[in-house]
């Protein structure tokens, strides 16, 4: 087993700070000849995104902030809490195919030596980690700021580069695996959309029944949960908001007892419809929890559960549309704009037919959900146990 030596992380990294570019230099479309410009907003949730980017035209004097495949960010500066959620010192790895521009507030760590990139990509993911350079950073709680000082003055016991290759592949085996079913998921929606367009759009027949949407289905509001207290510590369950239905659940989540009727319970499967301001239409992949206010529990006794997600999805734009008509209020829809959302109801026969096709493709995406909460609780128990050297990795002799 080799040995953990303490160091100070500028012995065993660099950091390179991104460019401070100047917004009226901005593309809002790519031309030949430049390249997406990476800024906080961008980096989020482990893997950076190219959502509403901006373009810049390249030179070699840019070359030092030109970003590859399997780079990894760290954030300098920490978002509004009211934006997606990127916490001072999170890292993402850069995982698209094409090259990209590094702004500023966003670094590069670059390793020295034989040190390890992936290692310590899971080694700033660490709770402990988190903590230094939260505790380190400048500025307000909605506006944190870590220089590159900061971060290279952090000291830590660090394994040799061989025992940091070795805890850097289990970690990431399991990320393949969470990554995998992230595919595999988006691809069967996609099979599911484009069934459902198939038979319903293109090739929809007309002495097909023409119903309401809320008749398919039952859309249960959620309850105002602050009214539900906890009664102890035993008997609760954390409560389902638009933010929980969008990134999860965090640690400042509100809590409810459970002592409420079982129809606003919700399990891993069901389907979640956030009504109001974020409007989505989402199989709940998370643990048990309480339907708050402003989600509806779309559920029915009468259809299949493809069916009547499906129908929602379908109708989504336009009730996005009607959410933002509402400009003088939080946009939302009624239930009466459910009323006018109309469906196609197939003969029974047909409806069994159909459903052997797409009951499969829902039942796979609830499974892989699952599956994926199982390999993020074993990360999550074993990230922290591995890069602190509580857990050691057996290594090839």
């Amino acid at each position: 087993m080799s040995e953990w030596k303490e160091y100070r992380l500028s012995e065993v990294l660099d950091l390179i700070s991104g460019f401070a570019f100047k917004s009226k230099n901005f593309l809002e479309y790519q031309k030949e000849g430049s390249l997406p410009v990476i800024k906080i907003k961008n980096v989020a949730n482990g893997d950076v995104n190219l959502e509403k980017v901006v373009y810049h035209q390249y030179d070699n004097s840019l070359e030092k902030y030109k970003l590859a495949f399997g780079d990894v960010l760290i954030a300098m500066t920490g978002n509004h809490p009211q934006a997606i959620t990127q916490v001072v010192g999170d890292v993402s790895k850069y995982k698209l195919k094409t090259e990209a521009l590094l702004n500023q507030r966003v670094g590069k760590i670059i390793t020295k030596g034989e040190n390890d990139l992936n290692f310590f990509y899971y080694f700033f993911k660490d709770e402990e980690t988190h903590r230094y350079l939260a505790n380190n950073s400048s500025g307000s709680a909605n506006q944190a700021n870590i220089s590159k000082n900061d971060i290279l003055g952090l000291i830590s016991e660090i394994p040799e580069p061989t025992e940091q290759r070795a805890i850097a592949e289990v970690l990431s085996s399991l990320d393949d695996k969470i990554d995998l079913l992230h595919r595999q998921n988006k691809t069967l929606e996609q099979m599911a959309k484009t069934l459902f367009r198939q038979w319903f759009v293109e090739e929809a027949k007309e002495d097909w029944e023409e119903r309401p949407l809320s008749s398919i289905a039952n859309f249960l509001n959620g309850l105002a949960c602050q009214k539900y207290p906890p009664k102890n510590d035993v008997d609760k369950l954390p409560v389902l908001k638009i933010k929980q239905l969008r990134n999860g659940f965090s640690e400042d989540c509100d809590w409810c007892t459970t002592d409420v009727k079982p129809e606003y319970l919700i399990k891993n499967g069901d389907i979640i419809f956030s009504w109001s301001a974020s409007l989505m239409v989402k199989i709940w992949d998370g643990e048990a929890c309480i339907l708050n206010q402003h989600l509806f529990k779309v559920t029915s006794d009468e259809f299949p559960q493809w069916y009547y997600y499906l129908w929602s999805k379908h109708h989504l734009d336009e009730f996005i549309s009607i959410s933002a008509s509402h400009a003088t209020t939080m946009g939302h829809i009624k239930r009466g704009d459910l009323d006018n959302a109309m469906v196609l109801v197939p003969s029974d026969d047909e409806m069994i037919e159909l459903s052997e096709i797409q009951t499969p493709i829902i039942d796979k995406i609830i499974s892989n959900n699952k599956h994926f909460k199982k390999l993020v609780l074993m990360r999550e128990t074993l990230l922290p146990k591995l890069v602190s050297g509580e857990i050691k990795v057996l290594l090839d002799e």
